[in-house]
């Protein structure tokens, strides 16, 4: 039995107020809640390596008197779901007649803007843009669709700060751009899809390095990115089946390099004006 879809979302909005121990267990619920509900709580405490008493009041500060209570939410969920729902049910969600329609789509898009951004504080985005402009060199991330993403922000960024890489440019020479990174060094991750094992291969080597993170995740992957990194930013992304849409997560991008910039200050400016300046002495030749 897969996990109540209410607690996951209250679980996504209460995360940062939750003590360590309880989001070491909520964590766990996130990371495998396809099947957590097929244990009872004792054996979830002792799964994520907290005390019974932890795991009573997680759930309690989420809104339940107990686990069970859980467990009764979860099976509502499921027998309200008709039989051919379950069995004919395509692996991406049906888009809605709406979403066909410019109205619709501006409706969604204006939705997931609105719920990330009001729930993001501007001292987390503040921390975000300061660790990424005093690094000595940012390092940017993201595989699949996400790959695009961090390319397309490569140079907005290296207009107000240098030294701004790709990490994975090359195929198969992962070791060796690892081994340029340092101690300080910042990688900004952006991940909206299922992680995949070389993903969590290359955040544990730079983690190992003391490079600092800042991801920029969709709430499937909040959790960890929270557990992860010094600073995360979740966004909500809505899917179809042209598969998630970008406009939060290019729309954080596009403020993290504005922040970036207002932490370096004139010095971010002095590069953008002597970029603008080569960009004039090429001309038509500057532009490929």
């Amino acid at each position: 039995m897969s996990m109540s879809a209410r607690l996951v979302l209250a679980i996504q909005e209460r995360y940062e107020t939750l003590a360590p121990s309880e989001r070491r267990l909520a964590s766990l619920l996130l990371e495998q809640q396809q099947d957590m509900l097929t244990y009872t709580a004792t054996e979830l405490a002792g799964m994520a390596g907290v005390s019974k008493a932890t795991a009573a009041r997680l759930f309690r500060s989420l809104g339940y008197k107990d686990f069970n209570e859980v467990r009764l939410q979860a099976r509502e969920e499921r027998n309200r779901t008709q039989p051919f729902e379950q069995t004919l049910q395509p692996s991406v969600a049906p888009v809605p007649a709406a979403d066909h329609t410019v109205a619709g789509h501006l409706q969604a898009e204006i939705a997931d803007l609105t719920r990330t951004f009001e729930s993001m504080s501007n001292h987390t985005v503040s921390a975000a843009g300061e660790l990424l402009a005093r690094a000595p060199r940012v390092w940017l991330l993201g595989f699949g669709a996400e790959d695009g993403l961090v390319r397309s922000m490569r140079p907005l960024l290296a207009r107000v700060r240098p030294d701004v890489h790709v990490l994975g440019g090359q195929s198969g020479i992962w070791a060796e751009e690892l081994a340029m990174t340092g101690p300080g060094d910042a990688l900004l991750l952006v991940v909206t899809s299922t992680r995949t094992e070389l993903l969590k291969q290359v955040v544990n080597s730079a983690r190992m390095t003391r490079v600092r993170l800042v991801t920029v995740s969709d709430l499937q992957n909040a959790a960890w990115a929270k557990r992860i990194s010094q600073v995360a930013l979740p966004c909500h992304v809505s899917s179809s089946l042209a598969g998630p849409s970008a406009s939060t997560v290019v729309s954080m991008l596009n403020l993290l390099v504005r922040v970036v910039a207002g932490h370096i200050g004139k010095a971010a400016a002095q590069r953008t004006s002597l970029i603008a300046d080569i960009r004039d002495e090429f001309g038509d030749a500057g532009i490929l």
